[in-house]
C-alpha cells in the first residue's frame, strides 16, 4: 500500500504547486487549515508523513504537528516555514518532535529527500512496533497456554470470555482493543497460587469460608503484580487488579475512566461465565445478575444482552482421545476413571492441551468418550 502524505498550508497556490511538483513520486494529499488536517488523519489515515507549515491562522504549525504526536505518534512530523527564527526552531522540536526542519522556498529536490528520508523513519517505527506487538501477543499466548495446562480450571474461563470482552470493549469505543482481550486471557493467572479444592468450590458455587474467601479475593491483586513485570502490561494489570470492584465501588478521581470500564466489563463477563458454566441459559444469568443491584454496569449489561451466543453452526458429538481435534471445545468436564478432573466444560483444545492430555491417558486411564462441540469452520 502506498504511503500517504498529508501537506498542511493555508496558502492555497503554495499547496498546488508542491502537489504538483511531487504527486508523481508521492500519494500527496492537502489541508488548508490544521482543524482540516485533523479531520483528515482521522477519516483517511493512516498516513506516514505530515508537513506543516509554521504560520497559520487559529493553529499554527506547532500546536498542529504537537496534537498529531500525541493522536497519531507513528506519523513523522515535518515543519516547512519562512520564518526560520531560532525560537520557532525549538518550539517545533520540543513540542511537536520534528524530524525535519525545512524553510521556505524548499527546491523540490530537497523536499523530495526529506519525504524519502521521513518514509523510511515511518517504516522503521512501524516494523519496531509491528515486531513488539507481535513478540508480545506472542509470550502472552505461550504463558497462556502453559498455565491453562498447569490449571485449567481457571484459565478455561478467560479463553472462553476473551472475545466476548473485546465484542463489549468495542461496542462502548474503548481503545487499545487488545488490552481488554489480554486481561481477559490473563485474568485468572493470580489463581496459580490458589488450591484447586478452593476453585472447584467457587465453579460450582459452593460457600467458601472466611480464609477461602480471603485467599480468592486476593488473586486478582497477585495477578496484576506479576505481570506488571512485563512492559506495555500496565493498563492490562490495572483491570485484572479491579475485577472484583462492584461498580458502586469505583470512585470517579480514584482510577482512570478506561481502566475501571475494562475492569467491569471484566468482572460482568466473568460472573456470567460463571453462571453458564453452572448450567444457567443466557438470559437466566442475565435476570440473575440485574437483580446484584450496584454490582454490575447497567450499560454493560445492556450491551451484552445484545450480543449473540449463537451455537447453530456447532455441533455436539462424542470421540475418543485419539479423534481430539485442536480447535474442539470441551462439553463436559474430562476426567479419570477415578473422577480427577483434568480439562474443564468450556475448554478450548490447543496443540498443548492435546499433547499433555494423549501423555497424560498413557498413565492414567480417562474415561471415553468425550463430549466435546466442534465448530462449522474445523
Amino acid at each position: 500500500m502506498t504511503e500517504k502524505i498529508l501537506l498542511v498550508d493555508d496558502e492555497e497556490n503554495i499547496l498546488h504547486s508542491i502537489r504538483r511538483e511531487l504527486r508523481k513520486r508521492f500519494d500527496i494529499h492537502t489541508a488548508g487549515s490544521g482543524a482540516e488536517a485533523l479531520e483528515i488523519l482521522k477519516s483517511q489515515g493512516p498516513f506516514a508523513v505530515i508537513i506543516s507549515d509554521m504560520r497559520m491562522p487559529l493553529m499554527d504549525g506547532v500546536q498542529l504537528l504537537s496534537k498529531v504526536k500525541d493522536l497519531y505518534p507513528d506519523v513523522v512530523r515535518l515543519m516547512l516555514t519562512g520564518n526560520a527564527d531560532q525560537e520557532t526552531a525549538i518550539d517545533a522540536v520540543n513540542k511537536g518532535q520534528i524530524f525535519r526542519f525545512l524553510s521556505k522556498p524548499c527546491p523540490t529536490a530537497t523536499l523530495v529527500t526529506a519525504i524519502a528520508l521521513a518514509q523510511r523513519q515511518y517504516r522503521l517505527i512501524t516494523a519496531e512496533r509491528e515486531l513488539l506487538d507481535q513478540t508480545l501477543k506472542g509470550s502472552i499466548s505461550v504463558l497462556s497456554e502453559l498455565l491453562g495446562l498447569a490449571n485449567p480450571m481457571a484459565f478455561s474461563s478467560g479463553s472462553r470470555i476473551k472475545k466476548i470482552v473485546g465484542e463489549l470493549a468495542d461496542g462502548l469505543g474503548l481503545p487499545n482493543l487488545w488490552q481488554y482481550e489480554v486481561a481477559a486471557l490473563m485474568s485468572q493467572i493470580g489463581c496459580v497460587t490458589l488450591p484447586n479444592e478452593t476453585l472447584a468450590k467457587v465453579y460450582a458455587g459452593l460457600p467458601l469460608d472466611a480464609e477461602e474467601e480471603a485467599m480468592y479475593r486476593s488473586h486478582p491483586e497477585t495477578g496484576a503484580r506479576l505481570l506488571s513485570r512485563i512492559p506495555r502490561l500496565d493498563a492490562v494489570a490495572a483491570i485484572i487488579a479491579n475485577q472484583l470492584t462492584d461498580y458502586g465501588g469505583f470512585r470517579d478521581d480514584a482510577i482512570d475512566e478506561d481502566i475501571a470500564l475494562g475492569a467491569q466489563i471484566l468482572r460482568i463477563a466473568l460472573d456470567h461465565d460463571l453462571l453458564l458454566y453452572r448450567g444457567k441459559r443466557h438470559q437466566e444469568a442475565l435476570s440473575e445478575m440485574r437483580r446484584e443491584i450496584g454490582k454490575y454496569n447497567p450499560a454493560v449489561l445492556d450491551l451484552l444482552e445484545q450480543t449473540r451466543f449463537d451455537r447453530k453452526e456447532e455441533q455436539i458429538m462424542s470421540v475418543d482421545i485419539d479423534e481430539l481435534r485442536v480447535g474442539m471445545i470441551v462439553e463436559r468436564n474430562i476426567v479419570s476413571t477415578n473422577d480427577v478432573l483434568i480439562i474443564p466444560k468450556g475448554q478450548e483444545i490447543t496443540w498443548p492441551i492435546l499433547q499433555g492430555l494423549r501423555n497424560f491417558s498413557r498413565q492414567v486411564r480417562v474415561q471415553e468418550p468425550l463430549l466435546v462441540r466442534i465448530r462449522g469452520d474445523l
